[in-house]
């Protein structure tokens, strides 16, 4: 354990906490593993009914840590690539797969990979100040798990993939990728409420109850239309595109937050 993800268990509820808030939460390998592992514990633990996911410091996460070498780890090409994002969308099932009930609760920006992250959890609870979005479309990579079809629609997904552009909590409620929003001094109390009140139901009952809900999508093709979206993000994350190459290039001279900014100002 690295103390990147911290869990403590109250009357029935785990709290699990990204704790890697200097980094913005983002993710990587290590992190991953270390999630997915907490994650399975909970679910073989009979002494925890619903688990609550959530982040330390203003973000709910950046996403992927870009700083991370992940050519190292996976290897340039399109096998590599592939390998890559099957792994990130085989991580980001972690809370749909999980036979119990989760929560995400999000603060701040909720993006790209940590963005498909909470949208795999049960339920979603905002604080008003949090936003949400894709971005990685904007240097020419997509996201491991298209998730997002399934949550707010075919055409609001479009609408938001083809831009990159983020979106308010309140929007984000209307659109139904969240549940509830509250005010940032209300939001672990609210969330937690409800947790608290899902815990009362029966450990069988709620099990049963999602797996019911998880297989109905699964049975319409959403396991097979993200299985899909992962073959063809490696076919794009492998092109290399002009923007791709922009990207890395001005990162490479003059650090992250650089090309960040200079791909930004291309949406002002």
């Amino acid at each position: 354990m690295t103390g990147e993800v911290l869990c403590e268990i109250n009357d029935k509820v785990a709290k699990v906490t990204i704790n890697r808030a200097a980094k913005m939460n983002s993710m990587n390998p290590p992190f991953m593993a270390e999630l997915s592992g907490v994650l399975r514990e909970l679910d073989d633990n009979n002494d925890v009914s619903v688990i609550i996911l959530t982040a330390d410091g203003p973000h709910f996460g950046a996403g992927y840590d870009l700083k991370y070498n992940w050519v190292e780890t996976y290897g340039r090409g399109p096998m590599g690539t592939r390998k890559m994002l099957k792994d990130c969308a085989d991580f980001e099932y972690g809370p749909w797969d999980c036979s119990k009930p989760v929560i995400a609760m999000v603060r701040g920006y909720c993006l790209a990979g940590s963005c498909e992250l909470a949208m795999m959890c049960c339920i979603t609870y905002a604080s008003e100040e949090a936003m949400f979005g894709e971005p990685e479309i904007r240097f020419s990579t997509a996201p491991p798990a298209v998730i997002m079809p399934w949550i707010i629609g075919l055409k609001r997904t479009r609408e938001l993939l083809y831009t990159g552009d983020m979106i308010t909590a309140e929007e984000a409620r209307q659109f139904g990728m969240v549940n509830k929003v509250f005010s940032a001094d209300k939001l672990e109390e609210e969330t937690m409420r409800y947790a608290k009140r899902a815990s009362a139901i029966s450990l069988e009952g709620l099990q049963t109850t999602k797996a019911a809900i998880n297989q109905g999508a699964e049975i319409a093709g959403l396991r097979s239309a993200i299985t899909y979206g992962v073959e063809v993000g490696g076919i794009l994350d492998a092109q290399e595109t002009e923007q791709y190459k922009q990207f890395e290039a001005v990162k490479k001279e003059k650090g992250l937050g650089a090309p960040i900014r200079w791909r930004e100002t291309q949406f002002e």
